[in-house]
């Protein structure tokens, strides 16, 4: 009995020392980057690109068509929105990882003009989805400061997204959102899936502030609701429950939005094993529409339509995160996310501006309307990912 207990030990002293070798073998891929793919120095040049630039906002960015767009409540016109939080963010996350010091004090300088100080105008009315969001921001950099200002801020703005609809906002939702109400999800709730980055993001950030399980529960049964309704067999999401279309940077805010809720949501978590699955079952099929040189697409199983960057930075995020954090096989998809890491590193132009992005989009269920989407260049929702993979490899 002892030789057998003896056996069993060193047999599985070896299976240990075996996997923790191919991690490690899998983990040095994301090391000694050609020049222009170094992350440490990308994310630099894109940061400090990002504090060069005004504040984007629904007036300088959105489009007249998405200026229509009356989901839920209006959203005003001049409030800081997705794309500048989203790079702000990636920003905090890259400062924080390379302890860069100065960085972190101009961004946080810039947050606290806005916070409390005389751009308190731009702090987005509460009151939907994309405005929501801006949350993260004072709340990670309450992290680093510990300034109460920026937590009740963050605190409000996580709090609103689920709070108590009074009777006469209540009354303002149509049907199928009363019923999403009803469910306890966020009155933000609309089944877009870019919603599934913005909603996820500020809860968990809330969570990783706090500790209070509430702002991660949240997150995580919102995210079920999503991937019930809205993933299809192959894995990936339409754009919208009415618009049967791959759109990349959509399926890219799902696959960031699962990589960031799964670094955070407990393993105990009852939603955890769904969310696990959803995001697994999503990652499989991407691996098949990566292109040869490592590029996602403007509909992602459309090899004719043009390689997109955003979206495919988002989904290098979730790769990287993947295999960092043991969720992926390093043996397959340690060398694709490399692969789209380097290849995004190329379109980053002598400006620190990233090209080939698909301008802002609203839902169409129309398959030519995404294929004509205008590319354009330093838009903020291509800025972001970067920023998001540099800090994530090197975290």
């Amino acid at each position: 009995m002892r030789i057998i207990h003896f056996t069993m030990l060193i047999f599985s002293a070896i299976v240990v020392m075996t996997s923790c070798s191919d991690n490690k073998k899998g983990l040095d891929i994301f090391t000694n980057f050609p020049q222009g793919a170094d992350p440490k120095v990308v994310g630099e040049v894109i940061a400090n690109r990002f504090l060069m630039r005004p504040h984007s906002n629904t007036g300088s960015w959105y489009n007249e068509e998405q200026q229509k767009d009356t989901t839920l409540f209006n959203n005003p016109v001049g409030y800081i929105v997705y794309p500048d939080v989203c790079a702000w963010y990636g920003a905090l996350l890259y400062a924080s990882e390379t302890k860069n010091r100065d960085l972190l004090r101009q961004l946080t300088e810039r947050a606290a003009k806005v916070v409390y100080g005389d751009e308190m105008n731009l702090i987005p009315v509460a009151n939907h989805v994309d405005n929501n969001v801006f949350g993260v921001i004072p709340l990670e950099i309450y992290l680093h400061n510990k300034d109460k200002r920026f937590l009740d801020l963050g605190l409000y703005m996580a709090d609103e997204q689920f709070k108590r609809l009074s009777f006469e906002e209540y009354a303002k939702l149509d049907e199928t959102h009363q019923q999403w109400v009803d469910q306890g999800l966020s009155w933000n709730t609309r089944m877009w899936i870019d919603d599934m980055y913005m909603i996820t993001v500020l809860q968990a950030q809330a969570y990783k502030v706090t500790g209070d399980k509430k702002y991660i529960e949240r997150a995580g049964r919102e995210m079920v609701v999503y991937l019930d309704m809205l993933q299809k067999d192959n894995g990936l999401f339409h754009h919208a429950d009415d618009v049967p279309v791959y759109w990349g940077r959509g399926n890219g805010w799902m696959a960031a939005g699962m990589a960031e809720l799964l670094t955070y949501l407990p393993e105990d978590n009852p939603n955890r094993a769904r969310i696990m699955e959803g995001y697994l079952k999503m990652m499989q099929t991407l691996l098949k529409y990566q292109d040869k040189k490592g590029m996602w697409h403007q509909i992602l199983d459309d090899q004719d339509a043009w390689a997109e960057t955003s979206g495919t930075g988002m989904f290098t995020f979730a790769f990287i995160k993947g295999v960092k954090k043991g969720w992926l096989d390093a043996k397959i998809y340690g060398e694709p996310a490399r692969r789209a890491w380097i290849t995004l590193c190329s379109f980053i132009n002598t400006n620190g501006d990233v090209t080939d992005i698909c301008i802002g989009t609203n839902k169409k269920n129309d398959y030519q309307y995404y294929l004509d989407r205008e590319k354009v260049v330093g838009d903020l929702h291509g800025q972001a990912p970067i920023l998001w993979c540099a800090s994530a490899i090197l975290e």
